[in-house]
């Protein structure tokens, strides 16, 4: 049940700024897909993540939050930081070498999983009703991903691994420390994304290249795109209900499949869209049922 403290504005307003949150990622992505077409995915992963990580500092020093404390190092933190890792690297693994628009329809998953997590290392209770949409929004995935055609390719596994990556992460956050804001599990987390990336581009072997212009003006779009996106989801959050503002999450699948389909000419075809369906469906069913579980503030 939406929290009844928010007006209709408030949750208007925090739609909005939901809506405008998964813009900025999917173009964030977009940009990262067309770099990494010309620069070595651990090079841009190293970039991104120095890049990140100097912004995250700035705004935790503007916000007073100390970066280096105790709390970092809890057992908690130090799992998070490995979900951290597999889910960047993955993730942006991809999103270069897999079809934008299915890489972005299988992060829409998370949710399921996330109610999965939640039941096995946070003992949260899942009724009957609930396991039936998470089932049924696995059996979208699987749809999506469609092991048994001729068409099917391991690479689209990689956005799987992304996905429980940062479902891992998420999960360990409802648990962090209140002395961990948001500034300072930013910095840990593009941190976390620069190791990704060196270790990456160790195993990989691939020898640096020198940017031109645009490429550095692309990774630079790119980050300015996530970092207002990560702003932008915290307002949203903060602004709303989160019964209102949650379901528009969503949105993101809607602009990475325009972009996808736009920019880099990928087809879709009916089973990918019936799949898309069940799993927002079941999303929203979760969603709505964790609600109805939660008190009227």
């Amino acid at each position: 049940m939406p929290n009844l403290n928010h007006s209709r504005k408030e949750n208007f307003i925090g739609i909005a700024w939901m809506i405008a949150s998964m813009a900025g990622f999917s173009i964030e992505d977009a940009f990262l897909k067309t770099v990494t077409k010309h620069v070595p995915v651990g090079q841009v992963l190293m970039m991104f993540g120095a890049a990140g990580l100097c912004v995250f500092a700035l705004m935790a020093r503007r916000a007073g939050a100390p970066l280096f404390q105790p709390d970092v190092l809890t057992p908690r933190m130090l799992y998070r930081a490995v979900f951290e890792f597999f889910g960047r690297l993955f993730y942006i693994l991809a999103i270069a070498l897999t079809p934008m628009s299915s890489a972005t329809a299988i992060l829409q998953a998370a949710p399921l999983f996330v109610a999965i997590g939640a039941r096995i290392f946070l003992r949260e209770k899942v009724d009957g009703k609930t396991w039936v949409a998470i089932l049924s929004g696995l059996l979208g995935v699987m749809i999506i991903l469609r092991p048994s055609a001729d068409d099917f390719s391991a690479l689209s596994l990689l956005a799987v691994i992304g996905t429980l990556g940062f479902v891992g992460r998420d999960l360990f956050s409802r648990t962090a420390p209140p002395a961990l804001t948001k500034e300072v599990l930013g910095f840990y987390g593009f941190s976390t994304m620069m190791i990704a990336g060196a270790s990456f581009a160790l195993w990989d072997g691939k020898a640096f290249v020198s940017l031109e212009l645009t490429q550095a003006l692309m990774i630079g779009a790119a980050l300015v795109a996530g970092v207002f996106g990560y702003t932008a989801l915290m307002t949203a959050m903060r602004t709303g209900s989160i019964g209102a503002v949650t379901p528009y999450r969503y949105s993101r699948l809607l602009f990475g499949i325009s972009i996808g389909v736009l920019v880099f000419g990928e087809q879709l075809d009916a089973p990918m869209l019936l799949g898309c369906a069940i799993v927002i469906g079941a999303g929203l069913f979760i969603g709505w049922q964790n609600q109805r579980r939660q008190p009227a503030q």
